[in-house]
């Protein structure tokens, strides 16, 4: 039974509710013990059996963390895993957007320029081959300008493909990288941008340009960087499938990851996690990030692309689930519960599908977070566009969620509820 004080004031806020710093799981080379209660739950739904059954072909790994809360409503993270091992490659897509808003933030912070903040209209030039050039925009809808914040938006509603680009850009491959490393993911890769960039085009990054959003003067001037040395692969070659489209022919090898970007499970939960609970994790696992940073990244971590008030993103396409794989899968039709927020970070791409999220329901005394990662690549073909996302990944993710959600339902119990208006998290735009 969880006390009150959880849902005094509805949750809000987080990120000032004391918690005490507890190790956060490593990132380790070899597998974590499966959790005989995860193992139990994931076998225990006839929906998940189909894809637990053959968890090894399906490359599944989950992680479920069970949160509670003592009388003074400081949580402690209780970890369950299935299959978790960092290891196993699985490309990340869109889940290396979450690190890269948060230290884009971040690097703002640093600089600490006069006129510089997320909403400085910004310029990104060429200097390189693949590097593409987004200018100054000037128009009445603010939301249109090209500024860190905006570029931020984009990824964590609809993993927007363009701004990561200009994120990556801004950061630089080898600051974003010795930046992870230093918070405690020494294993992540940041270094390719979503385009059809060589390795070497890659370390390159463009120049860049702010303006002060009031005097119109340039407030910050950042060169075209290269990173001198490449980055070596922890994972050492990485090879998928029996062939890869290429070119528009069929090549009649496997598609080699080897040098694309690698995102443990472990870590992007962490990741979150230190988003949402910054006093949780060690102070050296902290993005060095102001309370409105915080609550500018929860605001859109959790809100659905035109429930967001962002001017760009109130066509149909987006529809309340949008990118909420655990629990409602992809399914335009599905409606959003009005109680529950879900917090994450989603990738789908070469057969992978992934989501890590935090799940808050006041109105149930519900809170939980839950990460998992499967493959579904029947032909074993990579970048051919065939893959059973929408028959057997997302359904299961969608059952997944709910699964668990239902366990944390009857593990809270009827006698701790009570009605309470939910809020969430401390947000703002």
């Amino acid at each position: 039974m969880r006390p009150l004080s959880l849902l005094l004031g509805g949750l809000l806020p987080l990120l000032l509710t004391a918690s005490v710093a507890e190790p956060v799981p490593p990132v380790h080379a070899a597998p974590s013990p499966n959790s005989p209660l995860l193992d139990s739950l994931l076998r225990a739904d006839a929906r998940l059996r189909p894809v637990v059954e053959r968890a090894e072909e399906y490359e599944l790994q989950v992680i479920y963390t069970q949160i509670n809360r003592n009388e003074q409503g400081q949580p402690t993270f209780v970890p369950h895993t299935f299959r978790l091992d960092a290891g196993q490659y699985f490309n990340p897509a869109s889940m290396v957007k979450l690190p890269t808003v948060a230290l884009a933030l971040e690097k703002l912070n640093h600089l600490n320029q006069s006129g510089l903040t997320r909403r400085s209209p910004m310029r990104t030039g060429t200097a390189f081959r693949c590097q593409t050039p987004a200018p100054y925009i000037t128009s009445p809808d603010s939301d249109r300008v090209n500024t860190v914040g905006n570029y931020a938006k984009r990824m964590l509603l609809v993993s927007d493909n363009q701004a990561y680009n200009r994120l990556y850009e801004f950061l630089g491959q080898r600051p974003l990288n010795e930046r992870l490393a230093a918070l405690g993911y020494p294993e992540t890769r940041i270094v390719r941008r979503f385009a059809p960039c060589d390795t070497a085009a890659n370390r390159h990054t463009n120049p860049i340009e702010f303006r002060n959003p009031d005097t119109g003067a340039i407030s910050y001037q950042q060169p075209a960087v290269v990173n001198p040395q490449p980055f070596g692969f922890p994972l050492g070659r990485i090879t998928k499938g029996r062939a890869h489209q290429a070119g528009g022919r069929l090549v009649p090898t496997p598609y080699d990851f080897t040098t694309a970007n690698y995102l443990p499970l472990q870590s992007v939960t962490t990741m979150l996690r230190a988003v949402l609970f910054p006093e949780s994790v060690p102070a050296r696992q902290r993005f060095d990030l102001t309370p409105d940073d915080y609550a500018f990244l929860r605001y859109y971590l959790h809100q659905s692309p035109h429930g967001s008030s962002y001017s760009l993103y109130k066509r149909e396409r987006y529809f309340d689930s949008y990118k909420k794989y655990l629990y409602y899968g992809r399914r335009p039709t599905a409606a959003a519960d009005p109680n529950l927020r879900i917090y994450n970070i989603v990738g789908m791409s070469h057969g992978y599908l992934a989501d890590v999220a935090y799940f808050a329901d006041a109105s149930r005394q519900i809170e939980f977070m839950l990460s998992a990662v499967l493959y579904v690549n029947k032909n074993g073909v990579l970048n051919d566009g065939n893959y059973e996302y929408s028959t057997v990944g997302l359904p299961f993710l969608e059952a997944l969620g709910k699964h668990i959600y239902q366990y944390e339902d009857s593990r809270v119990g009827p006698s701790a509820r009570i009605p309470v208006q939910f809020t969430g998290p401390e947000e703002s735009q």
